[in-house]
C-alpha cells in the first residue's frame, strides 16, 4: 500500500474502546462503525445522552443499537433530536410520511439498496443521516447484512495527484436512474442537480467523495466517455477496498444511524428466497459544498 494511503488510515484510525459517563461506544474497526450500549431509545434521552450519541456519531459515523423495541413514534422521536424529519420520496397511500417500510420476501425481484450507495444524492439537499430498525431477519438466520463505507477515508486513501484532479470538478446526479428504464409515478417531481465531486462535512469540515452509482451521472466537465472512466475507477476503489468498510450483521431490533453524508452503504441481498422487515426514518441534510 502507498505510503500517502497508510498516512491516511493512522490518521483517523479511532480509539479501541470509549466511555462517557451515559453510554458505552466500541468501535466495529478501527476506522468506521460501533455499536453503542448503554441506552433504551423508546424512552426520551436526556441533554448528556443526546450530546454523548452526537459525538459517537461524528466519530464513527454508523452506529449500532441492539434490542431495541420502538413504535413509529418513539422512532421518530431518537430521530428528531438531530434535525427535522425527512418525508419520504413516494409514501405508500395512508402510510405515515415519515416512516419507509424495508421489506423483502420470496416475491421481491428486486430489494432497496442493494449496491453501493448514498441515499437521495439527486436532491437538492439530500438528507443527514438515516435510521433503520430491523424487527424480522431471515429466517435461515444468516444473510442480509449491511456493508457500509467511508467516504473520507475514500478521498483521503487517493492519491495528491488524483485529490487534486477533482478538486473543482462537478457531477449530475439524476433521480430517474435508479429506475433503470422503468416509469416512475406521474406525481413524483424527479429530481436532478449538480454537485461537487469533492465536498466538505457540514459539521466536521472533512472532505470527502460524493459519487455513487445509482444516482450520478457524469462529471460536467469531462467528456462523457472520461466521466465513465473516472467515476468508475472511483467506484471501484470504494468497493474493492475492504479497509474503508464496516459490517452491520443485523438481529431482531437493531436499529443503526448512520451519516448519508460521508457513508455509502450496501444492503446484501443474499437471502432470497427468505424474508427481511425494517422501518426507516431519515432526517434533513444540507445542500453538498465544497
Amino acid at each position: 500500500m502507498e505510503q500517502f494511503a497508510l498516512d491516511a488510515i493512522e490518521r483517523i484510525t479511532t480509539r479501541p474502546r470509549e466511555h462517557s459517563t451515559s453510554i458505552t461506544v466500541d468501535p466495529l474497526t478501527p476506522l468506521l462503525g460501533a455499536e453503542v450500549s448503554g441506552l433504551d431509545l423508546s424512552k426520551e434521552l436526556t441533554p448528556e445522552q443526546t450530546d454523548d450519541v452526537r459525538r459517537a456519531f461524528l466519530t464513527h459515523h454508523v452506529l449500532v443499537f441492539r434490542d431495541q423495541t420502538l413504535t413509529d413514534e418513539e422512532h421518530k422521536r431518537f430521530a428528531g433530536l438531530f434535525g427535522p424529519l425527512h418525508p419520504v420520496a413516494l409514501p405508500a397511500e395512508g402510510s405515515d410520511p415519515y416512516v419507509l417500510e424495508i421489506s423483502a420476501d420470496k416475491e421481491s425481484r428486486a430489494v432497496a439498496g442493494n449496491g453501493w450507495h448514498a441515499d437521495g444524492t439527486a436532491d437538492t439537499e439530500p438528507s443527514l443521516g438515516s435510521m433503520l430498525h430491523i424487527t424480522r431477519i431471515p429466517e435461515a438466520g444468516s444473510g442480509g447484512d449491511t456493508l457500509f463505507a467511508n467516504m473520507h477515508l475514500a478521498y483521503d486513501m487517493l492519491s495528491p495527484a488524483m485529490k487534486k484532479f477533482l478538486e473543482g470538478l462537478t457531477a449530475v446526479h439524476d433521480g430517474a436512474l435508479p429506475w433503470m428504464g422503468q416509469t416512475p409515478p406521474a406525481e413524483y417531481d424527479i429530481p436532478k442537480n449538480e454537485h461537487p465531486v469533492v465536498v466538505r462535512h457540514p459539521e466536521t469540515g472533512r472532505k470527502l467523495l460524493f459519487v455513487n452509482a445509482p444516482y450520478t451521472s457524469h462529471i460536467a466537465q469531462l467528456s462523457r466517455v472520461e466521466s465513465d472512466a473516472v467515476l468508475q475507477m472511483l467506484y471501484a476503489h470504494i468497493a474493492r477496498t475492504p479497509l474503508l468498510h464496516c459490517r452491520v450483521s443485523w438481529q431482531p431490533g437493531t436499529l443503526v444511524f448512520w451519516d448519508n453524508r460521508c457513508v455509502q452503504h450496501h444492503a446484501i441481498w443474499d437471502y432470497y428466497p427468505h424474508s427481511r422487515y425494517g422501518r426507516r426514518v431519515a432526517i434533513d441534510g444540507t445542500r453538498p459544498k465544497a
